[in-house]
């Protein structure tokens, strides 16, 4: 008498490649952006984290890039503060929007306040 049954066997599958150095995938970066007064109320968050990938590529993401990511994640009525506020990188003043965010970088955005 015969057996039907076919002995299989297991084949582990091929580890996934990592991405190019150059990637999009491989230079996106985590931000950290808290909002401030009239920017939180628009944003409706405090605080959130933000996955920032650069406008080109073999570029690292900019402070552009991340005020760029911030409005595609809340358009309406954030786009309106946005275009009034200053932002700090990790504490210091963000003077060139072309200056580099690494990643786990500390992301504020501070609307202009009244007073003195």
């Amino acid at each position: 008498m015969m057996d039907d049954r076919q002995e299989t066997q297991l084949v582990p599958p091929e580890p996934a490649e990592p991405p190019p150095t150059g990637s999009a995938a491989a230079t996106t970066v985590a931000v950290r952006v808290r909002y401030f007064a009239g920017a939180r109320a628009a944003a409706g968050v405090a605080e959130e984290t933000l996955r920032v990938s650069p406008s080109a590529a073999d570029v690292p993401v900019s402070a552009a890039d991340v005020v760029r990511a911030v409005l595609a994640t809340h358009e309406e009525p954030l786009t309106r503060v946005v275009g009034a506020c200053g932002f700090l990188l990790d504490g210091v003043a963000v003077r060139d929007e072309t200056v580099s965010v690494p990643d786990g970088a500390e992301f504020d955005v501070l609307p202009p306040f009244a007073g003195g």
